[in-house]
């Protein structure tokens, strides 16, 4: 399982360097006591009731386009303070990441009343998510009602390999990405309109895409 190890401290005075450091060395030999394989190392210098942190950005790219199964922090108070704390074990948990920390040797332990916090804002959202899916059948419908027949777009049947390639539309894809849906969200939708793909295929037509754009 792919894992990155995120290190914290709270200023960016010399001192700190030593904690970063020492952070880093202790979770690598986590890692390889769990049997991860460390993707990446990543070490923010900023105050954890921050949300803004470098760190914290590439560290939640990661796990949405690199299929990271876990994080590896020194406790819970290095992913954050406060709200952000909050916040960002919400967003983890959500993607099914999972939290290791040092101090517990393992799975990261919450506390009755974070828990009780996490799960109010999961009910939330959940509910937010019933919403959208709302919204996306009810434009499914106008769409369908206007004559939009999506599955007819399929093409490159009968592929020479033995395999068909699915053809989605990739504008569509970049377009919903950039209104931070997920890949498998991105896929639902997707599905609702008649094609038949995997969160795996549009995160590969997502990639392809970008790196076309990247060698244009």
């Amino acid at each position: 399982m792919k894992a990155v190890i995120y290190c914290r401290v709270s200023t960016k005075k010399d001192t700190q360097e030593t904690s970063l450091e020492r952070q880093e060395e202790e979770l690598a030999k986590l890692a390889k006591e769990h049997q991860y394989e460390v993707f990446a190392i990543i070490k923010d210098q900023a105050s954890g009731f921050e949300l803004d942190r470098p760190g914290v950005l590439e560290l939640l790219d990661l796990i949405k386009d690199e299929s990271i199964g876990a994080v590896l922090i020194q406790d819970e108070t290095r992913i954050g303070r406060g709200n952000a704390k909050i916040a960002l074990i919400h967003c983890l948990l959500k993607e099914e990441v999972k939290i290791i920390s040092q101090t517990h040797s393992g799975e990261l332990h919450l506390s009755e009343s974070d828990s009780m916090v996490i799960n109010i804002v999961s009910m939330v959202e959940e509910y937010q998510r019933k919403l959208h899916n709302l919204k996306i059948r009810r434009g499914m419908k106008r769409a369908v009602e206007n004559g939009f027949q999506p599955h007819k777009n399929l093409k490159n049947k009968g592929n020479a390999d033995g395999r068909e390639r699915i053809e989605v539309p990739v504008e569509e894809i970049v377009r919903l990405r950039k209104n931070e849906l997920t890949f498998a969200e991105i896929a639902a939708t997707l599905r609702g309109f008649g094609y038949d793909v995997s969160k795996a295929t549009v995160h590969r037509r997502f990639k392809e895409y970008m790196s076309s754009l990247e060698n244009a």
